[in-house]
């Protein structure tokens, strides 16, 4: 244990705090969602990171994944050839994200929809949403969304669908935050292949992050907007309501195709909001070049510059070492408006290029950007669920925008919870 470790503990402490400050009703704030979900999350990374057993295990898992990722750069070498081929592999013409990264959400898209098919994932969902309940004491509704949220993404939504036009505003915003904290396992993949070149048991960390996530999500909803209402399931444990595909060929086809729309969706975001962030940031260095030869002193405004000042106080709550909290900053920022992957891509570059310190700030980072908290997925989360329950409309647009910052803290919360267990020595990581 060292200082750092302490700073992160107390970090997670000031992000309730800075929570309530938000909070609609902080009289009716449960303290047991509260207490049993940090509870969830710490005894989960004191697993992942202390303890030898669960080390193992997670080690498991990462090579499992990795040996997985292997299996899925067959089909994109043989469609692709060369352009599949990663940097330092044979006739490789360098890192090309849409050939070498992006092609790999097909074949877990494709995997996850055969996994839920043979009634697996099924199950582990199952698992999850009964502790959601009965440690938590949320209803069965938004737990089995939170838990399906873990694996499967904007799609859980469908899993609770006969229920959602009956929740209270409380289990929605739930359903909305905890789908823009998590991941989906169709895109570990994709952060698995940016990342394992600086971080080679990062599979490991990625699956514990989205474990890890859910009772964030739900702990950070619930103080902004704790439930005054009596939900229709509360303390029940409620089924998954998802129609599967006819057999397993129909399965691996839907999954495939279900892949196919959000690799176009993710390509299409990333060229969009870049591209727009970088037409607006032409404007505001302008007006940085007028200020600086004002007061004679750099002034960095740019939309990433500016939210990295926004984050730059919350990354030291993580218990990021104040050498590499401004470079941590400026990625946590960017990820609202350019999406975790830019954030993930941006990352492995500045460890390769030294401009990263500490394993320790690459850890955090990694747990802290490990969701979809950001603007292009607020669009996304707000339209797709509003289709499948229109007569909501109106209140999931509002929840929208506290479930983004309910994400986030989320998502800081989990990056405290992994530098609060990290040593440096100890657990699944093999970065120095």
């Amino acid at each position: 244990m060292n200082i750092y470790n302490l700073i992160s503990a107390l970090g997670i402490v000031a992000l309730i705090a800075f929570l309530f400050l938000f909070s609609r009703s902080r009289k009716r704030v449960s303290s047991r969602v509260i207490i049993w979900g940090m509870v969830l999350q710490v005894v989960f990374a004191l697993f992942v990171f202390r303890v030898p057993f669960g080390a193992q295990i997670f080690l498991f898992l990462n090579d499992a994944t990795m040996k997985i990722i292997d299996s899925a750069f067959e089909g994109i070498r043989f469609l692709f050839g060369p352009l599949a081929s990663t940097p330092g592999e044979k006739g490789s013409l360098g890192f090309i994200l849409a050939f070498q990264t992006l092609p790999s959400i097909v074949f877990f898209a494709a995997l996850m929809e055969l996994l839920y098919h043979v009634g697996i994932m099924e199950r582990i969902i199952d698992v999850f949403a009964r502790i959601f309940v009965r440690i938590m004491g949320i209803s069965g509704a938004e737990s089995l969304c939170a838990s399906a949220q873990i694996f499967l993404g904007i799609e859980s939504n469908l899993t609770v669908r006969p229920y959602l036009n009956a929740m209270t505003k409380s289990e929605l915003l739930v359903v909305l935050t905890t789908g823009m904290a998590t991941i989906a396992s169709s895109v570990l993949a994709f952060y698995v292949i940016i990342l394992a070149g600086i971080f080679p048991t990062v599979a490991g960390h990625l699956i514990s992050a989205s474990i890890l996530l859910a009772p964030a999500a739900i702990v950070a909803s619930k103080i902004i907007l704790p439930e005054t209402d009596v939900p229709l399931t509360l303390g029940k444990v409620v089924k998954v309501e998802y129609t599967k595909a006819g057999n397993v060929i129909e399965a691996i086809i839907n999954g495939a195709m279900a892949g196919v729309k959000m690799v176009v969706g993710i390509g299409a975001l990333l060229i969009a909001f870049i591209g727009l962030v970088s037409l607006l940031d032409m404007g505001l260095l302008l007006i940085g070049k007028g200020i600086t030869a004002i007061v004679k002193i750099p002034v960095d405004i740019s939309i990433n510059g500016l939210l990295a000042y926004v984050f730059y106080p919350f990354t030291l709550a993580m218990g990021v070492p104040v050498d590499d909290a401004p470079t941590i900053a400026r990625l946590i920022g960017e990820r609202i408006v350019m999406t975790e992957v830019k954030s993930y891509q941006d990352l492995s570059i500045l460890v390769k290029e030294g401009r990263i310190l500490h394993g320790r700030s690459v850890v955090i980072a990694t747990y802290a950007l490990c969701g979809f908290a950001h603007i292009p997925s607020l669009a996304i989360f707000v339209g797709g669920t509003s289709s499948l329950v229109p007569e909501r409309t109106k209140d999931i647009a509002v929840l929208g925008l506290w479930a983004l910052l309910a994400a986030n803290v989320a998502c800081l919360m989990t990056g405290a919870v992994a530098g609060m267990f990290y040593t440096g020595g100890s657990g699944i990581l093999i970065h120095p």
